[in-house]
């Protein structure tokens, strides 16, 4: 590792990046997989554990909040720190109501409670990302994008398989106490991190918070290009991921082997892929990692239907695993870093919001039918199609990144 890597690696700045990554990804799992388990171990209705899906809605849309906290500073911590360290305060206290509600029989207070610990988690996320963009420089974006989606992954494993472990072992009221104590660093790194200068001012009035961001965005000529691009360039990749799990099961892989080279092994390749991504992006820049990320995003879609063919092969798992999430660490970071270097520093929290919220359009739409596809299809045709998929969004790229751009 060359000295000028290794500085900005470990400087204040990367550091933070990678501890609200943590923060932002911990409270993810917790009203999702944590809490059906949860409810359903209570003997909760299945039905109703369906519908809990719907508390998720604050993460979809978050944009339509995010002007105020664009538009107004908290006395004494600054527009950044105050609304961060208010959405955290906030956050840590209702993880700590969940875990006090009881499933039974009031699933509605449940309902509510988990809401809340949505609606603070997306407003944590608004607020991160909108510092990570005015903290960092803009050659930085890709090595803090890449710490960021690595601390993210570290606390969804928390949430996800260190919680499940512990629910062996303690209540689940204890288990959400445990995780409301993990969102503390994210606080304490909150009150030490300085609050990054606003070089373009901040709107004066909420008019100016609402609808100068999009006319600000909506006056670029390639605003729809890009628009298009986020929908398009994980597409192949989200669609493959949305039936992987069904996929093993049939080839014949057991539940064990799925939780240790998938789960495991998968999410240390992933963290791995974000790592690596954001050192190369460094030497390549934002727009040269996107061509070369997506283009091994594609191939290593691909690498399921050659697993498709050889069947139950415990190292073929492994080799295809540790490659596609390698490269979906890799394609994330880019992506990313790609959303903050676009956005307007003056509208950061607005911007980024949409954006984000629009990324996850195709996890939803797409996923729907790929089961249908699937059984149509054949698991090999099924895969051919989803790397087939990735093309577009890589054409796109000509549109506004052209491999011969180094940086936007």
């Amino acid at each position: 590792m060359s000295p000028a890597l290794f500085k900005v690696m470990f400087s204040r700045r990367m550091l933070v990046a990678l501890v609200m990554g943590f923060s932002a990804g911990l409270p993810l799992l917790l009203t999702i997989s944590l809490l059906q388990a949860r409810m359903t171990k209570e003997g909760v209705d299945l039905a109703v554990i369906g519908l809990m899906a719907l508390v998720g809605l604050p993460y979809t849309l978050k944009f339509v909040w995010a002007p105020v906290l664009d538009r107004f500073a908290i006395p004494f911590f600054g527009r950044r720190r105050g609304w961060l360290l208010i959405s955290q305060i906030l956050l840590v206290l209702a993880i700590v109501g969940l875990g006090l509600t009881p499933s039974a029989p009031h699933t509605w207070i449940v309902a509510l409670a988990a809401l809340a610990v949505t609606f603070f988690s997306a407003s944590q996320d608004i607020v991160i990302d909108a510092y990570r963009r005015e903290d960092l420089a803009d050659a930085e974006l890709g090595m803090g994008a890449s710490l960021y989606v690595a601390g993210y992954r570290l606390g969804m494993w928390v949430a996800g398989g260190g919680a499940f472990i512990m629910a062996d072992f303690f209540s689940f009221a204890t288990v959400y106490f445990i995780m409301a104590a993990c969102m503390l660093p994210g606080v304490l790194t909150t009150l030490l991190t300085p609050e990054p200068r606003a070089l373009f001012g901040i709107p004066r009035t909420i008019q100016e918070a609402v609808v100068e961001p999009f006319k600000e965005y909506f006056g670029r000529r390639e605003a729809f290009w890009i628009l298009a691009f986020i929908l398009l360039y994980k597409l192949g990749d989200t669609m493959a991921s949305a039936m992987t799990t069904p996929f093993y099961l049939e080839t014949g892989f057991s539940m064990t082997e799925i939780g240790a080279v998938v789960k495991t092994f998968g999410a240390g390749a992933i963290i791995t892929g974000g790592l690596i991504g954001g050192g190369l992006m460094l030497k390549l820049g934002i727009s040269r990692s996107l061509w070369v990320f997506g283009g091994l995003q594609a191939l290593s879609t691909a690498g399921f239907m050659v697993l498709a063919h050889l069947g139950h092969n415990l190292p073929a798992l492994t080799a295809v695993i540790a490659f596609e999430n390698l490269s979906a660490g890799m394609g994330t970071a880019a992506y990313t870093a790609f959303m903050a270097s676009i956005t307007h520093q003056k509208f950061t929290a607005t911007q980024y919001a949409l954006l984000s919220s629009l990324m996850g359009i195709p996890r939803v739409i797409a996923s729907a039918g790929t089961g249908y596809l699937a059984k149509i299809m054949g698991w090999p045709g099924f895969f051919l199609a989803c790397t087939l998929v990735a093309i577009p969004g890589m054409i796109l790229l000509l549109k506004f990144a052209p491999w011969r751009t180094t940086q936007r």
